[in-house]
């Protein structure tokens, strides 16, 4: 199988290359398969399947590492649009928020990072909103501050903001 990708270099060039891999055999945790127009599972639509592997349970995890975890988990998302949302939220307010909201917020992170960005932008139509978050304060606050009523910049935050 060839896959085509394109990166910037370091020079800001796009880079295209041209990989072939061999067969791989993956077995995943939990398998879980969206479509922005329909809900039926096509198998042969690897594009459209996504693997979501259960989240690894922490137990006796004091709130120090909780906050400095879900910053790392906040800033280092994988989608530009989803860092910039969660790590300047998490800037505002990680370090004021509760052990319950620090736990509703850690179950938000283990969502998609596009539901997450769709979800804060409360674009519906494109991925719904699951019941179990319609009444989350965290994604109020989530869905308020990209709202971006100051018409600021959105940058990723320096390290400081966070303490």
């Amino acid at each position: 199988m060839l896959i085509k990708s394109v990166f910037q270099s370091r020079r800001n060039a796009a880079v295209f290359t041209t990989v072939r891999l061999a067969s791989i055999a993956m077995k995943p945790v939990t398998t879980s398969c969206r479509s922005m127009s329909t809900s039926k599972a096509n198998d042969d639509d690897d594009v459209v399947q996504r693997i979501k592997v259960d989240p690894i349970k922490r137990v006796n995890e004091d709130l120090q590492t909780k906050r400095a975890r879900l910053v790392y988990q906040s800033r280092k998302r994988g989608i530009l649009e989803t860092d910039l949302l969660l790590s300047g939220f998490a800037a505002k307010h990680l370090k004021h928020m509760s052990p319950d909201e620090l736990n509703e917020y850690d179950e938000l992170l283990n969502e998609l990072d596009w539901d997450i960005y769709y979800w804060a932008t409360k674009n519906y139509t494109v991925t719904p909103l699951p019941k179990k978050w319609q009444d989350s304060a965290i994604l109020q606050k989530l869905q308020e501050y990209s709202e971006n009523k100051q018409k600021k910049i959105l940058r990723m935050p320096d390290l400081a903001e966070f303490r």
